[in-house]
């Protein structure tokens, strides 16, 4: 067997060492301290579960993410979880499938997939969010958004922007008002992704060509979006996106690309990504989507997900690091004293002791915590 080297770690993890340690314990901290000003409580699924539990919980909860290993005790397959979010809804079709609705819950913690991507390497990242259990009305999305900014504000992010989609558009407008065979619908959503317009023409679907010239600015893209003859199924979406429009834009930049699916596959008549200036690629993403209870009862939801390594990585939730060494014979009252004050002790154990040295900003001089 080939030795490994002490420090080495498996591809897609790594150690998180100070002060970005305690940065992730800050924004876990101020993220969920948001949302519980909403009314969201929090609960704590395992890291583990069975496998045939967890695939198939949510549409989103693909086979190839799980990173699976036999319980020595059950002799079952378990799995660790890639997302929360199929966790969550777990929790709320069965401990707590009586409780009233809509049931708002939130969470935090970390989540491991077998692959990273190409854009986020890391196989294991610290995952938080909210889920709103029991509809997925405009009013309750327009809440999960304002719950998702404040969770950001509270972080520190700052230069938001929110870009909308609608998930199932497509194959609403393909079953009803703008016809087009089942069969053509996965090569009309690849051109319509690629934003393909001769492929459009190719296959026959030049009627769709608005929905790729529609992204962008909400103003603009919606718009466009109303030159499209589709009745009800675009005028009801395109009502309620305005309505949500109107609660964001006076607080963040908002864009809409009708056609966007990457990444919200489960999603049903809305999604959103989030986007904090400075930090590149999504910083969370949410949107609406149905669970699904043991006796096949599907029940409708809306939610959002942050991943704090790219705010870390940012430098967001890092503090002054006020730590004051104390010398050898400093009373302990004293100690005492300073940390109800606000202050880290780092108290010496021995002669050898420097206070520079173990990254003190000051020294306790027998009066006052002095600089160094």
């Amino acid at each position: 067997m080939t030795d490994i080297a002490p420090g080495l770690l498996p591809e897609g993890l790594h150690d998180r060492l100070p002060p970005e340690a305690e940065s992730a314990a800050t924004l876990l901290r101020a993220v969920m301290d948001a949302t519980a000003t909403h009314g969201y409580e929090r609960v704590q699924p395992p890291l583990a579960e069975f496998e045939a539990n967890l695939v198939g919980r949510l549409k989103s909860t693909r086979q190839q993410d799980l990173l699976r290993f036999v319980d020595p005790v059950s002799q079952r397959t378990l799995a660790l979880r890639p997302d929360m979010t199929a966790q969550v809804g777990r929790i709320a079709t069965t401990r707590m499938a009586g409780t009233a609705r809509p049931l708002r819950l939130a969470y935090g913690g970390a989540v491991l997939k077998v692959r990273g991507t190409q854009l986020r390497p890391e196989r294991e990242m610290l995952q938080t969010g909210v889920e709103l259990i029991g509809s997925d009305t405009v009013a309750a999305v327009a809440e999960v958004l304002r719950v998702a900014l404040d969770a950001l504000e509270a972080a520190g992010v700052t230069g938001v922007s929110v870009d909308l989609t609608l998930p199932n558009l497509v194959e609403a407008l393909a079953a009803g008002p703008m016809p087009l065979a089942a069969d053509k619908v996965p090569e009309l959503q690849a051109c319509l992704d690629g934003k393909d317009a001769a492929g459009l023409t190719a296959l026959g679907a030049d009627a769709y060509q608005p929905l790729i010239a529609a992204a962008g600015p909400i103003d603009q893209a919606l718009k466009r979006l109303r030159t499209l003859n589709a009745g009800d199924v675009i005028e009801e979406r395109l009502d309620a996106v305005s309505i949500l429009a109107d609660g964001l834009r006076n607080r963040v930049g908002v864009t809409l690309d009708p056609t966007e699916r990457h990444g919200f596959e489960y999603q049903s008549w809305i999604g959103f990504s989030l986007f904090g200036e400075g930090i590149p690629g999504e910083i969370g993403r949410g949107g609406s989507y149905t669970i699904v209870h043991a006796d096949g009862r599907e029940e409708k939801a809306v939610g959002f997900s942050i991943y704090l390594d790219p705010l870390v990585s940012a430098g967001l939730g890092r503090s002054e690091r006020r730590r004051v060494f104390l010398p050898l014979g400093t009373d302990e009252s004293v100690a005492a004293g300073l940390r109800a004050q606000g202050w880290a002790t780092v108290a010496a154990i021995s002669q050898g002791c420097n206070g520079t040295k173990l990254g003190c900003t000051h020294q306790w001089n027998g009066l006052e915590a002095a600089p160094l």
